[in-house]
Order: C-alpha cells, then sequence, then structure tokens
C-alpha cells in the first residue's frame, strides 16, 4: 500500500496526511513503517527458528544490508546479536 493510498482513505491530500500523521506520531510515515517492520522481525527472532533472510522476506525487506543497518539502528544490535541475547529457543 502507498502513502498515496493511506492518504485517500482518510480522504486527505498525500502532504496534508503526512503532516498530520508526523504531528500524532512524531514519525514520518515511512519511519512508523520501518518501526512496524523491525518490531514483527523482533518478535520472529524471538520466538522462532527461521534464519535471518527468512523474518528478512517475512517482514517485507529484500536487501539483506538494509535490513540489518535498519535493525541496527533501531535496536541497537544486530538482527544475529539480536536473537543471542532474545531467542527463548536458544539452547542454556
Amino acid at each position: 500500500m502507498t502513502i498515496e493510498e493511506l492518504a485517500k482513505k482518510v480522504s486527505l491530500g498525500r502532504r496534508s496526511f503526512e503532516r498530520r500523521f508526523k504531528q500524532a506520531t512524531n514519525n514520518s510515515v515511512l519511519e512508523y513503517i520501518q518501526r512496524v517492520k523491525i518490531e514483527a522481525a523482533k518478535r520472529s527472532l524471538e520466538t522462532s527458528l527461521k534464519n535471518i533472510n527468512e523474518v528478512m522476506y517475512d517482514v517485507g525487506y529484500t536487501d539483506t544490508k538494509a535490513f540489518r543497518d535498519l535493525f541496527k539502528k533501531i535496536t541497537g544490535l544486530t538482527p544475529i546479536e539480536y536473537r543471542n541475547k532474545y531467542n527463548k529457543h536458544r539452547a542454556v
């Protein structure tokens, strides 16, 4: 879904939608979508045994470097570091 489609669903122009969204959430639409995707990736890394590429594809990324960089920017850890720290299925 594009930003234009989202704006149309709430009967606003794109610029008005983006401005109001930023006011309400303190994030741009793109930043918000990225954060939601990273949260989904974090949950998957915590609860599944999927490899990093599977998690990345599941949340909508195809560029490994971009995913890894964004994940580290938001969480402070690489996906592997995050999995090693928080995965519930990890051998103790």
